[in-house]
């Protein structure tokens, strides 16, 4: 399964890459590890863990003619933990690592009149996990299609806001399970700040509102789930990296998700960590 993650973030990255091929691009590789350890004389009960995430990061811009942009955004991350455990006779061991970071996300989008007050849009995004719990790769897969009409709101050298708003399509892939699909409003915000060489803050706001689902026919009356679908669906991520040295980076990543259809409450997940990263372009 290691060299299927590893086979699938070499095939996207590269893939990106020529995507945006003799344009702006920028593409960045980090390995975080975190470990603790204690000595068998330790007064407490503390264990050893140890924590390692690869992550990369490519952002490319193509122009296709005089007024049309091309746009790439690929991020990757894959990480596992290992914990120390106690045994019986009271010795300790390290346990098999288990996964602790899976995430894929690619979103392409085409800027039409880019020169004009606002700009059509044309958008795909495909965001999915290199392996389930039973190694089943790509599973499950969010797919969304989408259209409308977007706005840059603020560009200079330090910072960028576009913000669109268009109609989209998605389906829901899952192994041994109907795909789901609904269609409705979508809203995402890119923004992004360089406060100077060693500093920046990136955030992305996607906002989708289901109008039609197929859960409308598959799921039954009596079920309380059945009008889960047509609640907004938010998803919010922010970026904090600060550079050490050279091949030193600081990262803070912190993520916010709702989606009733998966869980009821709101879900978030917080990353710090000190990486060592490499800018390939």
């Amino acid at each position: 399964m290691s060299k299927v993650v590893l086979t699938a973030l070499a095939v996207l990255v590269v893939a990106g890459a020529a995507v945006a091929a003799e344009s702006e691009k920028s593409a960045d590789l980090a390995l975080v590890i975190n470990q603790t350890g204690y000595s068998d004389s330790w007064a407490g009960d503390e264990l050893g863990t140890l924590n390692w995430t690869l992550t990369a990061d490519y952002t490319g811009k193509r122009p296709l003619n005089a007024s049309t942009v091309w746009q790439n955004q690929v991020k990757l991350s894959y990480g596992k933990t290992r914990n120390e455990t106690v045994d019986e006779d009271g010795s300790k061991d390290w346990g098999e690592a288990e996964k602790a970071t899976d995430r894929i996300f690619w979103e392409s989008l085409v800027k039409f009149a880019e020169d004009r007050y606002v700009n059509p849009y044309f958008a795909v995004t495909w965001e999915t996990q290199f392996h389930d719990a039973d190694n089943t790769i790509f599973n499950p897969s969010l797919l969304v299609e989408s259209a409308g009409l977007g706005r840059t709101l603020l560009e200079n050298e330090r910072t960028e806001v576009f913000t669109r708003l268009g109609l989209a399509y998605r389906q829901r892939f899952m192994s041994g399970a109907d795909t789901a699909t609904d269609a409705g409003v979508d809203w995402v915000t890119d923004v992004s700040h360089t406060f100077n060489d060693q500093f920046k803050a990136t955030t992305k706001l996607r906002v989708f509102q289901a109008l039609t689902s197929s859960a409308d026919d598959d799921i039954p009356a009596s079920d309380p789930a059945k009008d889960y679908w047509k609640t907004t669906d938010v998803a919010w991520e922010a970026t904090l990296s600060a550079g050490v040295s050279k091949y030193i980076q600081t990262t803070l990543f912190w993520e916010v998700l709702y989606d009733k259809e998966i869980d009821t409450d709101a879900r978030w997940r917080d990353v710090l960590g000190v990486a060592i990263s490499y800018k390939l372009f």
